[in-house]
């Protein structure tokens, strides 16, 4: 096995190890030369290598939302750590936790006119759990130590100064790892390096081990109160976000499912299921907005208790709803950043749903109430209108993606792409066998082919990505890689433009808005499944795309992709038309 020679780059690796972090995406470079050999001459990680460092990051974002530990990144310095930043915000904003490793130059070669510097100190902000500003080695590169700094050796032996600087660089790594893995945020290790960098040597340097890392510690909050309110409400909503599959206990859910008092509203990336939640908050909520008694009918739904965990929301509706009509009380459970989304947070729990579920349940014998099966009755009216709408309309988005995501085989991963395929999404119900997720931290376009190729590598189940066109083009580099498994699927709904923007208020027919909101185009995926190695075909109507879905997941050679033509100028309108049929 080969190290570098350079003492902080085997520091880095072997602090990696320490704490389990065996995911390593690695973008081609000569600054990280050093930590790009040792970890690739080490068997205990597995390396990836992404050229594009913004698909890189992505890629590494899916790893870790998949195997719920730390994936890290690595880079050369310059602008190549910038094009981390949209994945590390994404990561940032869904609590995933991402070890960026920059390497960087000296100090020294800073702000001088040199190359591939830029200022990387603290450069993700507000966006990482912790920034590392790491030390340069004395005992590396001495001449040019001396030659540059000769302040920092101090007339004191270069072993001396080497061991202040690597007791240092040690407990920093160990803090930011610390904070990586038990508050599941990215962290940034700013890594200098003086050439030369490619020198190696074939024995490790032994490190001391640091024993003042923080536990991981929760503080269990007294439940007593807020059970007995529980146990009082007459009206309750329980709001389920992003949230990772098998979350709560089966017996706890049929307690909240047998609860006439309660109302569980659940999201297409909320991985729960159950046949007396509300799995369609947009089409409970949007006829109701086209009622002249509107009013009436919302306060009538305005609960005394909104109860919520998982990650972010993705229905407009409902938090204009709740922050309209606030409950009386609304608590966040759950060790991962409480959000005021609504505007009336009254505690964030830090204990998991099934243990305030348990204590919400035990010795309690839910009230008599009308709550749910008045809105019960209206959801199942809307359920079957939308059947019966669903046989009414063209080929367009709306049919297209009823027929997609019911042929999607058990078990598989499903990764949904920003904004119009989630939305859609949100409005059927899915195999409750499938993992759904999405890249709801920022909800941007940007990275989600990139974020299902990471989430693959390590599944069991095979890997499907819907996706929109903008979305898709967006980052069609996401493909440039060769990581790409055979079963991976992709179902591309291709609308000739951002689709989206046609539904939003303030639309107006005009060559601006085709040209700057809508990006009207006609591009289609042949070309770039030519050059990748996708299977490829192209459906334009019901019967084409029904019976393409019949031999898309067959066990193939290559990867798939299957393009969806849907109309641009139709999508719209048979969307809000589904709204006006089933109020």
């Amino acid at each position: 096995m080969k190290y570098s020679t350079i003492p902080l780059a085997q520091a880095v690796v072997a602090k990696c190890q320490e704490y389990n972090i065996t995911s390593i995406i690695i973008s081609p470079g000569s600054r990280n030369a050093p930590l790009t050999i040792t970890f690739t001459e080490n068997s205990f990680f597995t390396c990836y290598s992404i050229v594009d460092e913004r698909c890189a990051a992505f890629f590494a974002l899916g790893i870790a939302q998949n195997t719920r530990k730390p994936a890290a990144l690595v880079c050369s310095s310059g602008s190549a750590l910038l094009n981390y930043y949209p994945a590390i915000a994404e990561a940032y904003y869904s609590q995933i936790p991402l070890v960026i490793i920059s390497a960087d130059r000296p100090e020294y070669k800073l702000e001088i006119g040199d190359g591939q510097t830029i200022q990387q100190q603290y450069v993700f902000g507000k966006h990482v759990g912790y920034s590392a500003i790491l030390k340069q080695d004395v005992s590396h590169a001495v001449a040019q130590v001396e030659h540059y700094r000769p302040e920092w050796l101090k007339n004191k032996s270069i072993t001396a100064l080497q061991a202040i600087v690597q007791n240092a660089n040690l407990k920093e790594i160990d803090k930011t790892l610390t904070i990586a893995c038990n508050k599941e945020l990215p962290v940034h290790l700013n890594v200098p390096l003086e050439e030369p960098l490619y020198n190696t040597q074939s024995t490790p340097i032994l490190f001391e081990e640091i024993s003042n890392k923080p536990p991981k510690t929760n503080n269990i909050p007294e439940l007593q109160h807020f059970s007995e309110v529980w146990q009082e409400s007459e009206r309750k909503i329980v709001l389920v976000g992003v949230s990772y599959p098998n979350t709560i206990d089966k017996e706890l859910l049929e307690k909240l499912a047998k609860d006439p008092t309660v109302l569980v509203l659940t999201e297409t990336t909320s991985n729960l299921h159950h046949p007396s939640f509300f799995n369609s908050i947009d089409t409970l909520l949007a006829p109701l907005e086209l009622l002249e008694d509107k009013a009436v009918h919302f306060k009538n739904l305005q609960p005394t208790i909104l109860l919520t965990f998982g990650g972010l929301i993705v229905s407009k509706k409902i938090k204009a709803f709740l922050r309209n009509y606030a409950p009386k009380h609304h608590w966040h459970v759950g060790f991962k950043k409480a959000n005021d989304t609504f505007n009336c947070l009254e505690a964030h729990l830090e204990i998991t749903v099934n243990s305030i579920l348990h204590c919400f349940y035990q010795n309690y014998t839910p009230k008599e109430s009308s709550y749910f099966s008045y809105w019960n009755t209206i959801r199942n009216k809307c359920s079957t209108l939308q059947e019966v709408y669903l046989n009414e309309i063209p080929f367009s988005d709306f049919s297209a993606f009823h027929l997609v995501l019911n042929a999607i085989p058990n078990s598989f991963q499903v990764h949904l792409a920003n904004s119009s395929t989630v939305r859609y999404a949100q409005l059927f119900n899915l195999n409750p066998s499938l993992q759904v997720y999405c890249n709801r931290g920022t909800s941007g376009i940007d990275g989600s082919t990139s974020t299902a190729l990471g989430a693959s590598q390590l599944a069991v189940t095979p890997t499907l990505l819907i996706t929109g066109d903008l979305s898709f083009f967006y980052d069609s580099n996401a493909l440039w890689n060769n990581y790409i498994r055979k079963d991976f699927r992709i179902i591309l709904i291709n609308n000739s433009g951002g689709g989206i923007f046609r539904i939003l208020p303030g639309k107006e027919a005009t060559e601006n808005f085709e040209r700057f909101f809508e990006t009207k185009h006609t591009l289609n995926g042949a070309g770039l499944c030519e050059m990748y190695g996708f299977e490829y075909e192209n459906v334009s109507d019901n019967a084409s795309l029904s019976k393409a879905l019949k031999d898309f997941y067959t066990i193939s050679d290559k990867p798939k992709l299957l393009e969806v033509q849907t109309p641009r100028l139709m999508n719209d309108k048979i969307l809000l038309d589904y709204f006006r049929f089933i109020s």
